[in-house]
């Protein structure tokens, strides 16, 4: 198995797409066992993706798509900023609440980082923003949406893990909005520093706020609507993916009237292409799981971990360092395939809930979308805003502390967290 991790990292390190190092590492532990039938990787890439719960991937991504042609995206940046609007670097607080109503919408930080990039990181940058500073904002913001519901990440970890959906999507809600105020108050203390000025003089009335939330109330009710469905069994996790693209058809059709022939073509051909890197990445990450568990790592892992301490908190600091690190060399979805079936046992064995450990695991792998030198979501942004790796870096310190806040306050509060999804589901 040496041999196959050494292959993949080359093949990373010489820019190979990663599902094609995945897969050719894959491939090379079957050529290392010819007892083994060389069928088996394309019978594992095939029964991958027969996991009916992964149904509701590719029916979220098309719904998010729907939801931005149907001009959602829009009228949250509105309402955004007029529930920020009075406060210091106001525009940089947008990003932040504009995250946090996309969550309900996208589910994919690398698309939420690139769609504000466009919308908000020019103004920021003409209104004296520092150019590392707006992209860090926008890039680390997007960190909340993939742990709002629906969730891409959450969805992989619940299939893969045998762990509820459901459960999982309530209690992504508390970490979000912990995200949120958190992200919040770091903005704050670096404006008052930097001495940047609110976008309004004073606080938008509360007429104001009340009409921009009538005018989103369609989108903001959208997650809610998501797990009362799930709570009350109206729909299984698979089923409400279909159910969220019929709504966002029918919020473009028929309630905001803005989805057009040409937009929705669009939205067709952007879904085709996220859909299919998606699938085609879980299809060969089978191969490569195949010999992880061939090879009894989980197992390994778990003993060696184990013989360092039994301490449920001690072990997930550990594993959330191992998480950063390996995040910063392994695209975040690829590390979900790869590790949840090696720290999942883990956690169940010393006694950790599995939704609580699922959103620890979610979140901290997803700050590897934001971390050189591979962060997809990092480098979509500096692309966009003509910013240097180095001045991200630089503007990244009170986003990635922020960050750091909320997963310890994770770890050493589960009762917290899982306070939603209990409430909802009942106990474990």
């Amino acid at each position: 198995m040496l041999l196959v991790v050494c292959a993949f990292l080359v093949f990373l390190l010489m820019g190979m797409p990663v599902a094609f190092a995945i897969g050719i590492g894959g491939v090379l532990f079957f050529l290392q066992h010819p007892e083994l039938p060389i069928t088996i990787p394309i019978q594992l890439a095939i029964t991958q993706t027969q996991n009916f719960p992964l149904l509701a991937i590719p029916m979220f991504v098309l719904a998010g798509n729907l939801m931005n042609g149907a001009g959602i995206t829009r009228r949250l940046l509105d309402l955004a900023e007029v529930l920020t609007g009075h406060m210091r670097a106001g525009l940089v607080q947008v990003s932040v609440v504009l995250s946090t109503l996309m969550g309900g919408v996208s589910g994919s930080c690398i698309a939420d980082a690139a769609m504000e990039a466009r919308m908000l990181g020019p103004d920021m940058i003409r209104r004296g923003y520092q150019k590392g500073f707006a992209a860090a904002a926008i890039t680390w913001t997007s960190l909340i949406v993939p742990t709002i519901p629906p969730s891409i990440g959450l969805i992989l970890y619940g299939s893969i893990g045998q762990v509820s959906i459901g459960r999982l999507f309530a209690g992504g809600i508390v970490p979000g909005l912990l995200m949120m105020m958190c992200y919040m108050v770091a903005v704050s203390i670096y404006a008052r520093k930097k001495g940047y000025l609110p976008e309004r003089s004073s606080r938008a009335p509360l007429r104001e706020v009340a009409t921009s939330v009538w005018k989103n109330l369609l989108a903001l009710i959208f997650p809610v609507i998501l797990l009362v469905g799930l709570r009350f069994g109206l729909f299984t996790p698979s089923e409400v993916g279909s159910f969220a693209v019929f709504y966002a058809l029918f919020v473009g059709l028929v309630a905001y009237k803005e989805l057009s022939w040409e937009s929705f073509k669009i939205v067709l051909r952007d879904s085709i292409i996220d859909i299919g890197a998606v699938m085609f990445l879980i299809a060969i990450s089978g191969i490569f799981s195949y010999g992880i568990v061939w090879e009894r790592i989980p197992e390994l892992i778990a003993n060696y971990l184990l013989s360092i301490s039994d301490n449920s908190t001690i072990l997930l600091f550990i594993i959330m360092v191992f998480l950063i690190i390996a995040g910063m060399f392994v695209d975040a979805t690829v590390l979900i395939l790869m590790l949840t079936c090696i720290f999942l046992p883990i956690a169940t064995h010393v006694g950790l809930d599995p939704v609580h450990f699922g959103l620890f695991f979610v979140i901290t792998i997803t700050i590897g979308n934001i971390t050189p030198p591979v962060g997809a979501a990092m480098y979509a942004v500096c692309t966009i805003l003509d910013c240097s790796i180095q001045d991200f870096v630089k503007g990244s310190l009170p986003f990635f502390l922020a960050a750091l806040v909320v997963i310890a306050l994770l770890v050493l509060l589960p009762d917290v967290f899982l306070f939603v999804p209990n409430l909802l589901f009942g106990g474990k």
